[in-house]
Protein backbone atom coordinates (compact mmCIF):
# COMPACT_ATOMS: atom_id res chain seq x y z
CA UNK A 1 0.00 0.00 0.00
CA UNK A 2 3.16 2.42 0.10
CA UNK A 3 3.30 5.05 -2.96
CA UNK A 4 6.33 5.07 -4.84
CA UNK A 5 8.45 7.58 -6.05
CA UNK A 6 6.50 8.88 -9.18
CA UNK A 7 3.26 9.43 -7.14
CA UNK A 8 5.29 11.29 -4.07
CA UNK A 9 5.49 13.74 -6.77
CA UNK A 10 2.50 15.30 -6.67
CA UNK A 11 2.19 14.97 -2.70
CA UNK A 12 5.25 16.84 -2.58
CA UNK A 13 3.57 19.73 -4.64
CA UNK A 14 0.78 19.65 -2.39
CA UNK A 15 2.12 20.06 0.61
CA UNK A 16 4.45 22.81 -0.61
CA UNK A 17 1.54 24.83 -1.70
CA UNK A 18 -0.47 24.30 1.82
CA UNK A 19 2.14 24.40 4.37
CA UNK A 20 4.81 26.97 2.99
CA UNK A 21 5.27 30.07 5.17
CA UNK A 22 3.48 27.99 7.87
CA UNK A 23 4.67 28.36 11.61
CA UNK A 24 5.45 25.28 13.40
CA UNK A 25 3.11 25.36 16.76
CA UNK A 26 3.67 21.69 18.12
CA UNK A 27 5.12 18.42 17.36
CA UNK A 28 3.35 15.07 18.99
CA UNK A 29 4.12 11.87 18.95
CA UNK A 30 1.07 9.30 18.77
CA UNK A 31 3.52 5.98 19.00
CA UNK A 32 6.52 4.45 17.68
CA UNK A 33 6.50 5.60 14.30
CA UNK A 34 3.55 7.90 13.73
CA UNK A 35 4.60 11.72 14.11
CA UNK A 36 2.13 14.89 14.08
CA UNK A 37 3.00 18.59 13.02
CA UNK A 38 0.55 21.50 13.78
CA UNK A 39 1.16 24.36 11.73
CA UNK A 40 -0.35 27.30 11.51
CA UNK A 41 -0.97 30.14 8.34
CA UNK A 42 -3.00 32.64 8.48
CA UNK A 43 -6.31 31.73 9.00
CA UNK A 44 -5.78 28.54 9.19
CA UNK A 45 -4.60 25.42 10.77
CA UNK A 46 -2.98 22.25 9.14
CA UNK A 47 -2.19 19.00 10.64
CA UNK A 48 0.74 16.90 9.31
CA UNK A 49 0.92 13.50 9.49
CA UNK A 50 4.21 12.06 8.91
CA UNK A 51 4.58 8.28 9.62
CA UNK A 52 7.11 5.66 8.77
CA UNK A 53 5.52 2.54 9.54
CA UNK A 54 6.82 0.01 7.55
CA UNK A 55 3.57 -1.19 5.38
CA UNK A 56 1.94 2.34 4.48
CA UNK A 57 4.71 5.00 5.08
CA UNK A 58 3.58 8.73 4.50
CA UNK A 59 3.02 12.29 4.72
CA UNK A 60 0.09 13.84 4.43
CA UNK A 61 -2.66 16.13 5.76
CA UNK A 62 -5.04 14.86 8.38
CA UNK A 63 -8.36 16.59 9.25
CA UNK A 64 -9.13 14.79 12.79
CA UNK A 65 -6.62 15.37 15.46
CA UNK A 66 -4.79 11.86 16.72
CA UNK A 67 -4.16 10.87 20.16
CA UNK A 68 -1.08 11.40 21.84
CA UNK A 69 1.43 9.78 24.09
CA UNK A 70 1.29 11.27 27.69
CA UNK A 71 4.86 11.32 28.00
CA UNK A 72 6.77 12.60 24.51
CA UNK A 73 9.51 10.15 23.53
CA UNK A 74 12.74 11.37 22.95
CA UNK A 75 13.14 12.34 19.60
CA UNK A 76 9.89 14.10 19.58
CA UNK A 77 11.86 16.29 22.68
CA UNK A 78 14.48 16.96 19.95
CA UNK A 79 12.14 18.01 17.08
CA UNK A 80 10.38 20.53 19.76
CA UNK A 81 13.00 21.98 21.10
CA UNK A 82 14.95 22.44 17.37
CA UNK A 83 11.71 22.70 15.22
CA UNK A 84 8.65 24.36 17.28
CA UNK A 85 8.25 28.06 16.50
CA UNK A 86 9.78 28.04 13.48
CA UNK A 87 8.30 28.23 10.18
CA UNK A 88 8.85 26.42 7.00
CA UNK A 89 10.92 27.43 4.11
CA UNK A 90 10.54 24.80 1.46
CA UNK A 91 9.28 21.27 0.88
CA UNK A 92 10.69 19.18 -1.81
CA UNK A 93 11.80 15.73 -2.94
CA UNK A 94 14.72 14.32 -4.32
CA UNK A 95 14.52 13.48 -7.88
CA UNK A 96 11.69 11.28 -8.05
CA UNK A 97 13.15 8.93 -4.72
CA UNK A 98 10.71 8.34 -1.92
CA UNK A 99 12.40 10.98 0.17
CA UNK A 100 11.03 14.40 0.90
CA UNK A 101 12.45 17.18 2.61
CA UNK A 102 11.19 20.03 4.69
CA UNK A 103 13.47 22.92 5.65
CA UNK A 104 12.44 25.21 8.58
CA UNK A 105 13.97 28.04 9.64
CA UNK A 106 14.35 28.39 12.86
CA UNK A 107 16.03 30.84 15.93
CA UNK A 108 19.49 29.01 17.23
CA UNK A 109 22.04 30.59 19.19
CA UNK A 110 22.94 34.11 19.60
CA UNK A 111 19.37 34.83 18.01
CA UNK A 112 21.01 33.62 14.14
CA UNK A 113 18.36 31.87 11.96
CA UNK A 114 19.48 28.59 11.19
CA UNK A 115 17.76 26.41 8.33
CA UNK A 116 16.95 22.73 9.85
CA UNK A 117 16.14 19.87 7.88
CA UNK A 118 13.77 17.31 8.84
CA UNK A 119 14.04 14.50 5.90
CA UNK A 120 11.08 12.16 5.57
CA UNK A 121 12.47 8.52 3.95
CA UNK A 122 9.43 6.67 2.95
CA UNK A 123 11.32 3.38 1.49
CA UNK A 124 9.29 0.43 3.04
CA UNK A 125 10.93 -1.03 5.99
CA UNK A 126 13.90 1.30 6.30
CA UNK A 127 11.52 4.28 6.39
CA UNK A 128 12.89 6.87 8.90
CA UNK A 129 12.40 10.54 9.54
CA UNK A 130 15.82 12.18 10.38
CA UNK A 131 16.78 15.81 11.66
CA UNK A 132 19.70 17.50 9.85
CA UNK A 133 21.73 20.80 10.42
CA UNK A 134 24.26 21.92 7.72
CA UNK A 135 24.55 17.98 6.39
CA UNK A 136 25.07 16.96 10.15
CA UNK A 137 22.49 14.23 11.69
CA UNK A 138 21.17 16.25 14.58
CA UNK A 139 19.00 13.42 15.26
CA UNK A 140 17.19 10.38 14.01
CA UNK A 141 13.58 8.11 14.92
CA UNK A 142 15.69 5.20 13.84
CA UNK A 143 19.36 4.95 14.95
CA UNK A 144 20.90 2.83 12.44
CA UNK A 145 24.45 1.78 13.45
CA UNK A 146 27.06 -0.72 11.82
CA UNK A 147 25.59 -3.47 13.19
CA UNK A 148 22.31 -2.93 11.62
CA UNK A 149 23.76 -1.52 7.70
CA UNK A 150 27.06 -1.93 6.44
CA UNK A 151 26.03 0.07 3.81
CA UNK A 152 24.59 3.38 5.36
CA UNK A 153 24.60 4.36 9.04
CA UNK A 154 22.21 6.70 10.56
CA UNK A 155 23.79 8.02 14.04
CA UNK A 156 24.05 11.80 15.33
CA UNK A 157 26.82 14.24 14.21
CA UNK A 158 27.19 12.39 11.34
CA UNK A 159 26.94 13.38 8.41
CA UNK A 160 23.78 12.45 5.92
CA UNK A 161 24.35 10.31 3.62
CA UNK A 162 21.55 9.96 0.44
CA UNK A 163 20.74 6.54 0.01
CA UNK A 164 22.57 4.81 -2.67
CA UNK A 165 21.45 6.39 -6.06
CA UNK A 166 19.98 4.28 -8.96
CA UNK A 167 21.15 4.77 -12.94
CA UNK A 168 17.37 5.63 -13.65
CA UNK A 169 15.81 8.74 -15.81
CA UNK A 170 13.55 11.47 -14.82
CA UNK A 171 10.21 11.12 -16.80
CA UNK A 172 9.65 15.18 -15.74
CA UNK A 173 13.37 16.25 -16.37
CA UNK A 174 14.24 14.06 -19.42
CA UNK A 175 13.33 14.25 -22.87
CA UNK A 176 10.36 11.35 -23.45
CA UNK A 177 11.96 10.38 -26.45
CA UNK A 178 15.26 9.67 -24.82
CA UNK A 179 13.28 7.71 -22.19
CA UNK A 180 11.00 5.66 -24.94
CA UNK A 181 15.13 4.64 -25.96
CA UNK A 182 15.81 3.28 -22.60
CA UNK A 183 13.03 1.58 -22.15
CA UNK A 184 13.60 -0.12 -25.80
CA UNK A 185 16.85 -0.92 -25.19
CA UNK A 186 15.88 -3.57 -22.02
CA UNK A 187 14.98 -6.33 -24.81
CA UNK A 188 14.94 -9.00 -21.88
CA UNK A 189 11.98 -7.68 -19.91
CA UNK A 190 8.17 -7.07 -20.22
CA UNK A 191 7.35 -3.51 -21.11
CA UNK A 192 6.14 -2.79 -17.65
CA UNK A 193 9.33 -4.07 -15.79
CA UNK A 194 11.59 -2.34 -18.67
CA UNK A 195 9.82 1.04 -17.48
CA UNK A 196 10.51 0.35 -13.89
CA UNK A 197 13.94 -0.27 -14.93
CA UNK A 198 14.01 2.90 -16.58
CA UNK A 199 12.45 5.63 -15.48
CA UNK A 200 12.84 6.75 -11.52
CA UNK A 201 9.84 6.35 -8.87
CA UNK A 202 8.19 3.83 -10.81
CA UNK A 203 6.46 1.27 -8.93
CA UNK A 204 4.71 -1.66 -10.32
CA UNK A 205 1.22 -0.62 -10.16
CA UNK A 206 2.61 2.86 -12.47
CA UNK A 207 4.36 0.88 -14.62
CA UNK A 208 1.73 -1.51 -15.32
CA UNK A 209 -0.85 1.43 -15.74
CA UNK A 210 2.16 2.88 -18.77
CA UNK A 211 2.10 -0.42 -20.02
CA UNK A 212 -1.73 -0.64 -20.07
CA UNK A 213 -1.97 2.62 -21.77
CA UNK A 214 0.38 1.94 -24.58
CA UNK A 215 -1.37 -1.03 -26.07
CA UNK A 216 -4.59 1.67 -26.04
CA UNK A 217 -2.17 4.19 -27.86
CA UNK A 218 1.62 3.98 -28.22
CA UNK A 219 4.16 4.46 -25.71
CA UNK A 220 4.71 8.18 -26.09
CA UNK A 221 1.17 9.66 -25.44
CA UNK A 222 1.07 6.95 -22.70
CA UNK A 223 4.07 8.49 -21.37
CA UNK A 224 2.72 11.94 -21.68
CA UNK A 225 -0.55 11.19 -20.36
CA UNK A 226 0.52 9.59 -16.63
CA UNK A 227 2.97 12.54 -16.97
CA UNK A 228 0.62 15.43 -17.06
CA UNK A 229 -3.07 13.77 -15.41
CA UNK A 230 -3.32 13.69 -11.25
CA UNK A 231 -6.11 11.72 -10.31
CA UNK A 232 -5.86 10.34 -6.98
CA UNK A 233 -7.27 6.81 -6.85
CA UNK A 234 -7.34 3.78 -4.26
CA UNK A 235 -8.61 0.45 -6.20
CA UNK A 236 -10.33 -2.48 -3.23
CA UNK A 237 -11.38 -5.47 -3.57
CA UNK A 238 -15.28 -6.50 -3.18
CA UNK A 239 -14.34 -7.55 0.36
CA UNK A 240 -12.69 -3.80 0.80
CA UNK A 241 -9.10 -4.95 1.01
CA UNK A 242 -7.03 -2.05 -0.39
CA UNK A 243 -5.25 -3.32 -3.53
CA UNK A 244 -3.12 -0.11 -4.36
CA UNK A 245 -2.96 3.18 -4.27
CA UNK A 246 -1.80 5.65 -6.93
CA UNK A 247 -1.49 9.69 -7.65
CA UNK A 248 -3.13 8.64 -11.42
CA UNK A 249 -6.04 6.11 -11.88
CA UNK A 250 -5.42 2.52 -11.94
CA UNK A 251 -7.44 1.29 -15.24
CA UNK A 252 -5.16 -1.73 -15.62
CA UNK A 253 -6.35 -3.21 -12.53
CA UNK A 254 -9.79 -4.87 -11.61
CA UNK A 255 -11.46 -3.74 -8.94
CA UNK A 256 -13.42 -0.77 -6.86
CA UNK A 257 -12.13 2.54 -7.59
CA UNK A 258 -12.36 5.10 -5.31
CA UNK A 259 -10.95 8.92 -6.42
CA UNK A 260 -10.09 11.84 -4.28
CA UNK A 261 -9.28 15.59 -4.75
CA UNK A 262 -6.04 15.15 -2.92
CA UNK A 263 -3.69 12.75 -2.28
CA UNK A 264 -3.88 13.75 1.51
CA UNK A 265 -7.64 12.70 1.44
CA UNK A 266 -6.24 9.63 -0.21
CA UNK A 267 -3.94 8.18 2.65
CA UNK A 268 -6.07 9.53 5.28
CA UNK A 269 -8.79 7.48 4.48
CA UNK A 270 -6.22 4.33 3.29
CA UNK A 271 -4.93 4.72 7.13
CA UNK A 272 -8.42 4.45 8.14
CA UNK A 273 -9.21 1.26 5.94
CA UNK A 274 -6.37 -0.20 7.07
CA UNK A 275 -6.35 0.39 10.58
CA UNK A 276 -2.90 1.54 10.80
CA UNK A 277 -2.75 3.35 14.35
CA UNK A 278 -2.40 0.65 16.66
CA UNK A 279 -2.02 1.98 20.37
CA UNK A 280 1.56 1.80 22.19
CA UNK A 281 1.90 -1.58 23.95
CA UNK A 282 -1.36 -2.95 22.31
CA UNK A 283 0.98 -5.59 20.35
CA UNK A 284 3.39 -5.95 23.69
CA UNK A 285 0.32 -6.65 25.77
CA UNK A 286 -1.78 -8.95 23.20
CA UNK A 287 1.85 -11.21 23.09
CA UNK A 288 1.68 -11.66 26.72
CA UNK A 289 -2.01 -12.59 27.20
CA UNK A 290 -1.94 -15.06 24.29
CA UNK A 291 1.49 -16.77 25.91
CA UNK A 292 -0.08 -16.62 29.19
CA UNK A 293 -3.43 -18.45 27.27
CA UNK A 294 -0.81 -21.03 25.58
CA UNK A 295 0.85 -21.26 29.36
CA UNK A 296 -2.87 -22.30 31.19
CA UNK A 297 -3.58 -24.15 27.94
CA UNK A 298 -0.59 -26.16 28.47
CA UNK A 299 -0.78 -26.66 31.98
CA UNK A 300 -4.39 -27.91 31.87
CA UNK A 301 -3.38 -30.61 29.40
CA UNK A 302 -0.74 -31.19 32.45
CA UNK A 303 -3.30 -31.43 35.29
CA UNK A 304 -5.90 -33.71 33.02
CA UNK A 305 -2.81 -36.37 32.21
CA UNK A 306 -2.18 -36.49 36.09
CA UNK A 307 -5.66 -36.54 36.79
CA UNK A 308 -6.24 -39.73 34.39
CA UNK A 309 -3.24 -41.13 36.40
CA UNK A 310 -4.89 -40.52 40.03
CA UNK A 311 -8.02 -42.12 38.69
CA UNK A 312 -6.16 -45.44 38.14
CA UNK A 313 -5.08 -45.02 41.98
CA UNK A 314 -6.90 -48.46 42.92
CA UNK A 315 -4.43 -50.28 40.31
CA UNK A 316 -1.56 -49.65 43.29
CA UNK A 317 -3.69 -50.22 45.92
CA UNK A 318 -4.35 -53.98 43.90
CA UNK A 319 -0.63 -54.19 43.73
CA UNK A 320 0.02 -53.53 47.44
CA UNK A 321 -2.97 -56.11 48.38
CA UNK A 322 -1.62 -59.01 45.97
CA UNK A 323 2.16 -58.24 47.19
CA UNK A 324 1.34 -58.10 50.84
CA UNK A 325 -1.17 -62.41 50.51
CA UNK A 326 1.75 -63.17 48.30
CA UNK A 327 5.11 -62.06 50.27
CA UNK A 328 6.27 -64.96 52.23
CA UNK A 329 6.38 -66.54 48.63
CA UNK A 330 8.54 -63.77 47.63
CA UNK A 331 12.41 -63.57 48.38
CA UNK A 332 13.77 -59.97 48.67
CA UNK A 333 16.00 -58.51 46.03
CA UNK A 334 15.06 -61.46 42.99
CA UNK A 335 12.57 -60.69 40.52
CA UNK A 336 11.87 -57.69 38.23
CA UNK A 337 8.12 -58.83 37.97
CA UNK A 338 5.95 -61.02 39.08
CA UNK A 339 3.08 -63.22 38.07
CA UNK A 340 0.11 -64.13 40.23
CA UNK A 341 -3.92 -64.50 40.62
CA UNK A 342 -5.53 -61.84 41.48
CA UNK A 343 -7.23 -61.72 44.93
CA UNK A 344 -10.23 -60.20 43.54
CA UNK A 345 -10.93 -62.26 40.30
CA UNK A 346 -8.44 -64.48 40.05
CA UNK A 347 -7.23 -63.58 37.03
CA UNK A 348 -3.22 -63.19 36.30
CA UNK A 349 -1.57 -59.99 37.24
CA UNK A 350 1.72 -59.06 36.40
CA UNK A 351 3.37 -56.85 39.41
CA UNK A 352 6.26 -54.82 38.72
CA UNK A 353 8.89 -54.81 41.12
CA UNK A 354 12.25 -52.63 42.53
CA UNK A 355 15.05 -54.81 43.18
CA UNK A 356 16.88 -52.58 45.17
CA UNK A 357 14.07 -52.82 47.59
CA UNK A 358 12.43 -55.38 49.81
CA UNK A 359 9.16 -57.00 49.04
CA UNK A 360 7.90 -55.13 52.51
CA UNK A 361 9.25 -51.91 50.98
CA UNK A 362 7.34 -52.74 47.26
CA UNK A 363 4.45 -53.32 49.20
CA UNK A 364 4.77 -50.25 51.15
CA UNK A 365 5.69 -48.12 48.02
CA UNK A 366 2.46 -49.11 46.26
CA UNK A 367 0.50 -48.34 49.68
CA UNK A 368 2.16 -44.98 49.65
CA UNK A 369 1.93 -44.31 45.86
CA UNK A 370 -2.32 -45.36 45.87
CA UNK A 371 -2.21 -42.65 48.81
CA UNK A 372 -0.59 -40.02 46.96
CA UNK A 373 -2.70 -40.27 44.06
CA UNK A 374 -5.91 -40.77 46.23
CA UNK A 375 -5.23 -37.05 47.89
CA UNK A 376 -4.15 -35.78 44.59
CA UNK A 377 -7.34 -36.32 42.27
CA UNK A 378 -9.40 -33.49 44.59
CA UNK A 379 -6.18 -31.32 44.31
CA UNK A 380 -5.58 -31.75 40.59
CA UNK A 381 -9.48 -31.34 39.66
CA UNK A 382 -9.57 -27.88 41.70
CA UNK A 383 -6.14 -27.10 40.05
CA UNK A 384 -8.33 -27.61 36.48
CA UNK A 385 -10.96 -25.53 37.77
CA UNK A 386 -8.98 -22.46 38.52
CA UNK A 387 -6.94 -22.48 35.16
CA UNK A 388 -10.16 -23.05 33.04
CA UNK A 389 -11.56 -19.93 35.06
CA UNK A 390 -8.40 -18.38 34.42
CA UNK A 391 -8.31 -18.97 30.67
CA UNK A 392 -11.64 -17.78 30.13
CA UNK A 393 -10.80 -14.14 32.42
CA UNK A 394 -7.64 -14.47 29.82
CA UNK A 395 -9.44 -14.24 26.84
CA UNK A 396 -12.25 -12.17 27.77
CA UNK A 397 -8.60 -9.58 28.38
CA UNK A 398 -7.77 -10.68 24.85
CA UNK A 399 -11.29 -9.65 23.59
CA UNK A 400 -10.88 -6.17 24.98
CA UNK A 401 -7.29 -5.54 23.64
CA UNK A 402 -9.01 -6.44 20.10
CA UNK A 403 -11.68 -3.55 20.51
CA UNK A 404 -9.36 -1.27 22.48
CA UNK A 405 -8.28 1.95 19.74
CA UNK A 406 -6.90 4.44 22.18
CA UNK A 407 -4.50 5.06 25.07
CA UNK A 408 -6.95 5.32 27.75
CA UNK A 409 -8.23 1.82 26.89
CA UNK A 410 -5.21 0.16 26.75
CA UNK A 411 -4.01 1.73 29.58
CA UNK A 412 -6.94 0.67 31.46
CA UNK A 413 -6.31 -2.84 30.17
CA UNK A 414 -1.96 -2.05 31.58
CA UNK A 415 -3.80 -1.35 35.27
CA UNK A 416 -5.92 -4.42 34.72
CA UNK A 417 -2.99 -6.97 34.02
CA UNK A 418 -0.59 -5.38 36.94
CA UNK A 419 -3.44 -6.40 39.49
CA UNK A 420 -3.84 -9.96 38.09
CA UNK A 421 -0.35 -10.33 38.37
CA UNK A 422 0.01 -10.93 34.75
CA UNK A 423 2.63 -7.46 34.39
CA UNK A 424 5.31 -5.74 36.63
CA UNK A 425 4.14 -1.97 37.06
CA UNK A 426 8.43 -1.30 36.19
CA UNK A 427 7.83 2.70 36.18
CA UNK A 428 5.76 5.86 37.41
CA UNK A 429 3.74 7.10 34.43
CA UNK A 430 2.04 10.00 34.11
CA UNK A 431 -1.92 9.62 34.55
CA UNK A 432 -4.27 9.90 31.90
CA UNK A 433 -6.31 12.71 32.18
CA UNK A 434 -10.02 11.71 30.92
CA UNK A 435 -11.37 8.52 31.60
CA UNK A 436 -11.99 6.52 28.72
CA UNK A 437 -16.28 6.03 28.08
CA UNK A 438 -17.94 3.08 27.08
CA UNK A 439 -18.83 3.18 23.36
CA UNK A 440 -22.26 4.95 22.72
CA UNK A 441 -24.87 3.73 19.87
CA UNK A 442 -29.01 5.53 19.09
CA UNK A 443 -31.18 2.79 18.73
CA UNK A 444 -33.69 3.31 15.95
CA UNK A 445 -36.46 4.53 17.92
CA UNK A 446 -33.54 6.92 19.96
CA UNK A 447 -33.38 5.16 22.87
CA UNK A 448 -29.11 5.33 23.78
CA UNK A 449 -27.53 2.20 24.17
CA UNK A 450 -23.65 1.29 26.01
CA UNK A 451 -21.08 -1.13 25.50
CA UNK A 452 -18.04 -1.52 27.17
CA UNK A 453 -14.44 -2.10 25.86
CA UNK A 454 -12.82 -3.84 28.69
CA UNK A 455 -13.59 -5.36 31.80
CA UNK A 456 -13.19 -2.43 33.43
CA UNK A 457 -15.31 -0.41 31.31
CA UNK A 458 -17.76 -3.63 31.73
CA UNK A 459 -17.70 -3.58 35.33
CA UNK A 460 -18.20 0.20 35.68
CA UNK A 461 -21.49 0.02 33.23
CA UNK A 462 -22.73 -2.42 34.61
CA UNK A 463 -22.68 -1.55 38.24
CA UNK A 464 -22.03 2.53 38.45
CA UNK A 465 -23.52 3.89 35.45
CA UNK A 466 -26.49 1.51 34.58
CA UNK A 467 -29.84 1.95 36.53
CA UNK A 468 -31.50 -0.73 37.99
CA UNK A 469 -34.31 -1.13 35.31
CA UNK A 470 -32.06 -0.71 32.29
CA UNK A 471 -31.80 -3.49 30.39
CA UNK A 472 -28.36 -6.11 30.19
CA UNK A 473 -26.91 -8.39 27.63
CA UNK A 474 -24.20 -10.90 27.15
CA UNK A 475 -23.58 -13.92 24.26
CA UNK A 476 -24.08 -16.67 26.15
CA UNK A 477 -21.27 -18.62 26.82
CA UNK A 478 -19.07 -16.31 24.92
CA UNK A 479 -16.67 -13.89 25.80
CA UNK A 480 -17.79 -10.28 25.07
CA UNK A 481 -18.72 -7.10 26.15
CA UNK A 482 -21.65 -5.51 28.46
CA UNK A 483 -24.16 -3.92 26.59
CA UNK A 484 -26.60 -1.61 28.48
CA UNK A 485 -30.01 -0.38 27.11
CA UNK A 486 -30.69 2.66 28.96
CA UNK A 487 -34.31 2.11 28.97
CA UNK A 488 -36.61 0.26 31.38
CA UNK A 489 -39.47 0.29 27.73
CA UNK A 490 -37.65 -1.75 25.29
CA UNK A 491 -38.91 -1.72 22.15
CA UNK A 492 -38.22 -5.37 19.12
CA UNK A 493 -36.15 -3.31 17.11
CA UNK A 494 -34.18 -1.83 20.06
CA UNK A 495 -33.36 -4.97 21.55
CA UNK A 496 -32.82 -7.06 18.37
CA UNK A 497 -30.05 -3.79 17.66
CA UNK A 498 -28.88 -4.25 21.01
CA UNK A 499 -28.29 -8.03 20.73
CA UNK A 500 -26.28 -7.43 17.54
CA UNK A 501 -24.08 -5.40 19.23
CA UNK A 502 -23.60 -7.58 22.23
CA UNK A 503 -22.58 -9.99 19.45
CA UNK A 504 -20.74 -8.08 17.16
CA UNK A 505 -18.27 -7.10 20.18
CA UNK A 506 -17.59 -10.78 21.10
CA UNK A 507 -15.61 -13.11 20.13
CA UNK A 508 -18.74 -14.48 17.95
CA UNK A 509 -18.37 -11.68 15.78
CA UNK A 510 -18.20 -13.87 12.60
CA UNK A 511 -20.81 -16.06 13.53
CA UNK A 512 -24.49 -16.93 13.11
CA UNK A 513 -27.39 -17.33 15.10
CA UNK A 514 -24.94 -15.86 18.09
CA UNK A 515 -26.99 -16.76 21.54
CA UNK A 516 -27.32 -13.46 23.91
CA UNK A 517 -29.10 -13.60 27.13
CA UNK A 518 -30.58 -10.17 28.14
CA UNK A 519 -32.03 -9.31 31.81
CA UNK A 520 -32.68 -6.11 33.71
CA UNK A 521 -29.49 -5.02 35.31
CA UNK A 522 -31.60 -5.35 39.14
CA UNK A 523 -30.48 -9.27 38.54
CA UNK A 524 -26.92 -8.75 37.93
CA UNK A 525 -24.40 -9.39 40.65
CA UNK A 526 -20.81 -9.84 41.23
CA UNK A 527 -19.89 -12.25 43.45
CA UNK A 528 -16.83 -11.51 46.26
CA UNK A 529 -13.45 -11.66 44.85
CA UNK A 530 -14.90 -12.06 41.31
CA UNK A 531 -11.78 -11.29 38.67
CA UNK A 532 -13.20 -8.05 36.73
CA UNK A 533 -15.97 -8.26 34.13
CA UNK A 534 -17.04 -11.21 35.94
CA UNK A 535 -20.44 -11.41 37.31
CA UNK A 536 -23.52 -13.78 37.93
CA UNK A 537 -27.28 -12.80 36.85
CA UNK A 538 -30.55 -14.62 36.98
CA UNK A 539 -34.31 -14.40 35.29
CA UNK A 540 -32.32 -14.15 31.74
CA UNK A 541 -33.99 -14.81 28.60
CA UNK A 542 -31.86 -15.83 25.03
CA UNK A 543 -32.65 -13.88 21.27
CA UNK A 544 -30.19 -15.08 18.51
CA UNK A 545 -28.93 -12.83 16.28
CA UNK A 546 -26.56 -12.74 13.23
CA UNK A 547 -24.34 -9.46 13.53
CA UNK A 548 -23.63 -7.34 11.28
CA UNK A 549 -19.65 -6.35 10.18
CA UNK A 550 -20.40 -2.53 9.93
CA UNK A 551 -21.76 -1.64 13.06
CA UNK A 552 -18.84 0.21 14.81
CA UNK A 553 -19.42 3.24 12.28
CA UNK A 554 -22.59 3.48 14.25
CA UNK A 555 -20.89 4.44 17.07
CA UNK A 556 -21.38 8.21 18.46
CA UNK A 557 -18.29 8.44 20.02
CA UNK A 558 -15.71 6.08 19.04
Amino acid sequence: MNLDGFSMRPLTLELEKSLVGGRVDKITQQNKVNLTFTIRQPGKTFLLRISVAPQNPSVHLIKKSPENLPEPPTFCMVLRKNLEGGRIAAIHQHELDRIIFIDIDSIGAGGRIQTLTLAAELIGKYSNLILISDGQIIDALKKIGTNSSRVRTVLPNQAYQMPPAQDKLDIFACDVEKIIERIKSDESARLDKAIMNSCQGFGPQTAKEVAFQAEQTNLLDALKKIRENVSPCMIQDDSGKILAISAVKLNCLRGNMRTFETLSELLEIADEIAGSYVPPDKERFTKLVNNELRRATNKISVLENELAAADNADDWRIRADNLSTYRYQLKDHADDEISVENIYDGKKISIPLDKRLTVSANIQACYKKYDKLKRSTKFIAEQIKICREEIIYLESIAHSLTASTTLADIDEIRTELIAGGYLKDAKKRTALSKKPQPLKFIAPDGTEILVGKNNAQNDRLTFKIAAPDDLWLHTKDITGSHVIIRSNNVSDETLLFAAELAAHFSKAQNSSKVPVDYVQCKFVKKPSGAKPGFVIFTNQRTIYVTPRADLEKFALNE
